[in-house]
């Protein structure tokens, strides 16, 4: 297995303009499989998710926010979802995805590639044209939605510092 150091948290940037160079299904399975290695409460590992590379999937995901039109230009999307019935602690689905969802944005980093974290949960509008889009059981939870594709030239993943020390505070606030 290969490993996310420093250099490709520090470089990850969101990246929302794509080549039309396809992603490769070895790089999409290590991506699913990063996002699989999150943590989780107790273990619960509730993720599923739903992978789109169809033109025609990815422009009607394109509209399920009116942030989300750079999808329609990914090579691959990828659906976040929760599976309740496997939520022993329902009050953490959410960090659980959130893990999921930055690990494979990191992993896209580390395989030079690009992507863009989109936010469907909490936002009811979201989560309903997420539903009627993959006709998606009641058990099942839209989370995220991440397009994933080669950057376009000049929106390569780069370093930018955003260090700031007057966040930080010991011991007390």
């Amino acid at each position: 297995m290969g490993g996310i150091g420093l250099n490709t948290i520090f470089n990850r940037r969101s990246i929302r303009r794509f080549s039309n160079r396809k992603v490769e299904a070895e790089k999409i399975e290590k991506m699913l499989r990063a996002a699989m290695q999150a943590p989780s409460a107790g273990n619960q590992q509730p993720w599923e998710f739903i992978v789109i590379q169809d033109r025609d999937k990815l422009e009607r995901l394109s509209k399920f926010s009116p942030y989300a039109s750079m999808t329609r230009n990914a090579s691959v999307a990828f659906v976040f979802l929760a599976n309740t019935e496997k939520l022993n602690y329902p009050e953490n689905w959410e960090q659980d995805m959130g893990a999921a969802t930055q690990n494979l944005l990191l992993e896209a980093v580390d395989l030079s590639l690009g992507a863009v974290w989109l936010g469907v949960a909490p936002v009811i509008e979201r989560i309903m044209t997420i539903k009627q889009i993959f006709n998606l059981p009641e058990n099942i939870k839209p989370y995220s939605v991440v397009p994933v594709g080669y950057p376009a030239e000049g929106a390569e993943n780069r370093f930018i510092d955003r260090f700031d020390k007057d966040r930080i505070h010991y011991e007390n606030y």
